[in-house]
């Protein structure tokens, strides 16, 4: 008598969430309808703010988001699945914010950065606040917020774009060139422009 096979017991969403992007990504494409929702939770806020970021329209980033979200359900089982999803879910989040400021006649940008010093030693995002951060020194980091906000306005689309996934998302010269589909030298170039620029926006109004 021939016994057959059992089938895979599904995971449950706890278990799900312990998983890496493409695992997840392993297990829709297998069947399991909630890793959609393990996919949405993990990356919905972090694209929200890089493309509220980059447009400066919070309501706004919040519909390409969603509309992120469709694309990445449609197109999902065409993922190349030896990359990283990380970065082509940026990709298409990138594609959609440049479209945007594209269709504008005006396209400011709401950045909340800091400036380092040494923008050569830059592995992981910008922070203004952390959990040390003393109350009275609060109103001097929201001051400074505004002055950066202000400052990156004045960087061209090309490089904002990789000023914000450089210094806030913290994302590598290898995933920016991919994102942006741009050569490294490339992004390089623009960011080290963008850097320079930013800082001789806001230098004069730095102590």
């Amino acid at each position: 008598m021939t016994i057959a096979s059992a089938a895979p017991r599904p995971l449950g969403t706890a278990a799900l969430t312990t998983l890496g992007d493409s695992e997840v990504v392993a297990s829709y494409l297998a069947g399991e309808r909630r890793a959609f929702d393990v996919l949405v939770d993990r990356y919905q806020r972090r694209l929200i703010n890089f493309v509220y970021r980059t447009i400066g329209d919070r309501e706004r980033a919040e519909d390409l988001v969603q509309e992120v979200f469709i694309r990445v359900h449609r197109h999902l089982h065409r993922f190349d699945q030896t990359k990283k999803f990380s970065t082509w879910i940026y990709t298409i989040a990138s594609n959609l914010a440049k479209n945007e400021l594209r269709n504008r006649s005006r396209n400011p940008l709401v950045l909340f950065q800091t400036i380092r010093k040494d923008s050569d030693q830059d592995s992981r995002p910008l922070q203004f606040e952390d959990r040390h951060t003393r109350p009275d020194d609060l109103f001097r980091k929201r001051h400074l917020r505004e002055l950066v906000d202000w400052a990156v306005t004045r960087l061209p689309e090309h490089h904002r774009i990789v000023f914000v996934l450089r210094e806030l998302e913290g994302k590598t010269y290898e995933e920016i060139a991919e994102i942006t589909d741009c050569n490294l030298g490339t992004v390089k170039s623009r960011l080290n422009r963008a850097r320079a620029r930013f800082a001789q926006v806001i230098g004069p109004w730095m102590d």
